[in-house]
């Protein structure tokens, strides 16, 4: 018996990897539902997310960020980063949903915001900067349709100054992974290593992005394009690894990893290998010092990265330029050889 389901958002989004996947929504900007229309965990959170449903009464944030949800700026973000700012709305919403937005003109309520925001810092300053961003977002959203009259979380700065641009891996971790991990994880590994890209977009890199000298995809978060020369060593695990699927990235039941699945085995992995207070993706970061020590500038390292020219610059800053030694005995052999050349 075909059952219609009232008011169920489809939405159908194409992948990096040129497939399509669809995720459905109990409404336009309601909770996503897991599994498809049918499956008893789909109709047990469908049933639940509508008895749950509650119209807001205008006037109050809730109903500025229920309209934000159901907006394009928000269903085009990637599925991940959606479900991330859900979190976070969530959060704002169990503090401020009956917040008036008439009082966001109030000079007093910039103290308000930033007094939850400082509660949130006690527990953690990251998710704290996180909730605060989520919540300019939305009221920029909002002020840009006339909905609200003013932004008070503009600006604002930022509680957590903590940055994993330091954190890489050295030529040792490397070769710790590689002794102790098993086989299927090498080639992510050296993927990240030369390619210097995101987990998510190698997880989803298709075998069709490998034409044998280069891998060109689209960066998901940013949507930015890269074409990637690829080196012999990166060459020859790829050509040497068994095309079980049309994704490169596979694990033991040679299927497509999912995200938290990879990150535990990765996370067990590096246990086992001894290595402490580095992440998969710390090997972004660590592809760009590798590059910059073989003499690459910083916009020949974006164009393989993908980072912008300021964001590979941070790297930098962060690890090599302050504390590679062998970068400053390169300069002062060049400064010596300069000063010793006749004009």
């Amino acid at each position: 018996m075909h059952v219609r389901l009232r008011g169920l958002n489809r939405v159908t989004k194409k992948l990096a990897s040129g497939q399509t996947a669809t995720y459905y929504y109990a409404w336009k900007g309601g909770p996503k539902l897991p599994g498809k229309p049918g499956d008893p965990a789909f109709m047990a959170a469908y049933n639940e997310a509508v008895a749950r449903k509650v119209t807001p009464r205008e006037g109050v944030l809730l109903s500025v960020m229920l309209a934000y949800q159901a907006s394009s700026e928000f269903t085009d973000l990637a599925p991940r980063t959606r479900a991330d700012y859900v979190r976070q709305i969530k959060i704002i919403e169990g503090e401020f949903g009956d917040f008036p937005l008439t009082a966001l003109s109030d000079r007093r309520t910039i103290g308000v915001f930033r007094d939850w925001r400082d509660r949130l810092a006690q527990r953690s300053r990251r998710q704290a900067d996180y909730a605060w961003t989520v919540l300019a977002r939305v009221l920029s959203w909002a002020h840009g349709r006339g909905q609200v009259t003013a932004n008070p979380c503009k600006g604002g700065g930022r509680l957590y100054s903590g940055s994993r641009a330091e954190n890489v891996w050295t030529a040792a971790d490397e070769a710790a992974f590689l002794k102790s991990a098993p086989q299927h994880l090498h080639l992510p590994l050296l993927l990240a290593l030369w390619t210097g890209q995101r987990q998510g977009d190698l997880l989803r890199l298709p075998w069709s992005a490998y034409d044998g000298t280069h891998i060109r995809l689209k960066q998901s978060k940013t949507g930015m394009r890269v074409v990637i020369p690829v080196a012999p060593p990166l060459k020859a695990a790829l050509d040497a690894a068994k095309k079980v699927s049309p994704i490169i990235l596979n694990s033991t039941d040679d299927r497509p990893w999912t995200e938290d699945g990879f990150r535990s085995s990765w996370s067990k992995a590096c246990d086992k290998a001894g290595i402490v207070d580095l992440t998969f993706n710390d090997l972004r970061g660590t592809a760009v010092t590798r590059l910059a020590k073989c003499g690459c500038t910083i916009p020949e390292i974006a164009t393989i990265t993908g980072h912008s020219l300021r964001d590979a610059a941070a790297i930098l800053n962060a690890h090599y330029l302050d504390r590679d030694p062998a970068l400053a005995e390169s300069a002062m052999r060049k400064y010596v050889a300069g000063t010793n050349s006749p004009n």
